[in-house]
């Protein structure tokens, strides 16, 4: 079989991780990287001794080759929906950095295009290939905790001036709102565990008092979702938070709980405490501890299969519109109902 060919649009430091995992398929290889300074380009391609890739400085460009069929969108957010619109209709398979829109309008607009070409997409919640994660679906199917009715994630992660992104991430056309440059993990992992649809959304955002990373948007915020069947659900969400990374996960059923790697259930008779289970856990913002790797061989088999990813655009789309709702209900101290359209 001839590899398939992937084009990387973003020489940031998650480029790196999707380098590494395409390369490391051996049904693929990266053939592009596109920069708006092309000497960034070609400096990738040597890094990692790429030596079928060429390097471009427009996209358009790199879309043109036959020899691409993946195009991996990992610029900043603001980018993502002209590039993702200008990919999906030269027929390119489409991997997307979040958040895919900053707001409802571009996201609309990019699920046309992906809808009229019938390209297949995953939106990088990369998460959802955590073992945690993994194991901790495993355990709610098999009913160990009963059924939910409380649901809690948190993302607390400082990003400061000792991120590269900060310089970018501050600026509400860029970045959207805390939820959106980075809670959105948690917004999805609250879905991904929940598994039912959201109706419901009510939040508070602020910033503290003297704002000290200069944010141009409130970086703080806490925001509840109710469920279809009753089950509510709480996100918090920092991108100004001077601590360590923080992504804490907390599950309520009617015959136990999951507190981030640890277990108690009615169904383990004499239990006294909590059991931990020694497994991976989503404890650090750096991009080389995520699965990308997993991510990647799923979306391959997907492509080659002719089937949908759990986290295509349009499962995403469920997730952006929490955080959409998110921002409107702080601003208008109101709740919002979903869908928003």
């Amino acid at each position: 079989m001839d590899k398939l060919g992937v084009g990387i649009v973003g020489t940031g430091w998650v480029s790196s991780e999707y380098i590494r995992a395409f390369e490391a398929d051996p049904r693929t290889e990266v053939r592009a990287i596109v920069s708006r300074e092309k000497d960034r380009a070609h400096a990738k391609t040597e890094e990692f001794h790429l030596e079928r890739a060429r390097a471009y400085e427009h996209l358009e460009k790199m879309l043109d080759d036959p020899g691409i069929q993946i195009v991996v969108i990992a610029t900043p957010h603001h980018l993502h929906v002209p590039q993702g619109v200008a990919a999906a209709q030269a027929g390119k398979h489409l991997v997307i950095e979040k958040p895919v829109s900053l707001d409802l309008e571009g996201l609309q607009k990019l699920q046309a295009a992906v809808h009229s070409t019938k390209v297949k997409t995953v939106v990088s919640f990369v998460l959802r290939w955590n073992p945690l994660f993994a194991t901790i679906r495993a355990m709610l199917a098999d009913g160990l905790i009963g059924k939910l009715f409380a649901a809690e994630v948190d993302y607390l992660h400082g990003i400061g001036p000792w991120y590269a992104q900060y310089y970018w991430n501050i600026k509400k056309e860029m970045a959207g709102s805390s939820l959106l440059t980075g809670g959105c993990h948690a917004a999805d992992g609250l879905r991904w565990f929940v598994g039912k649809k959201a109706v419901e959304v009510f939040a508070y955002a602020n910033t503290s008092p003297d704002n000290p990373l200069h944010y141009e948007y409130e970086p703080n915020s806490v925001t509840l979702v109710r469920f279809e069947d009753g089950t509510i659900g709480k996100v918090a969400s920092s991108v100004e938070a001077i601590m360590p990374y923080v992504f804490r996960i907390q599950l309520l059923g009617d015959q136990g709980a999951i507190r981030n790697n640890e277990v108690y259930s009615k169904r383990w008779p004499g239990q006294k405490n909590w059991a931990a289970i020694p497994t991976v856990l989503p404890d650090s913002g750096d991009v080389e501890h995520h699965p990308f790797r997993e991510e990647v061989s799923h979306f391959i088999d997907c492509i080659l299969e002719d089937r949908e990813s759990h986290a295509n655009l349009d499962d995403a789309a469920l997730t952006h519109e929490i955080c959409y709702a998110s921002e409107i209900s702080a601003r208008e101290h109101r709740p919002v109902s979903l869908p928003l359209l």
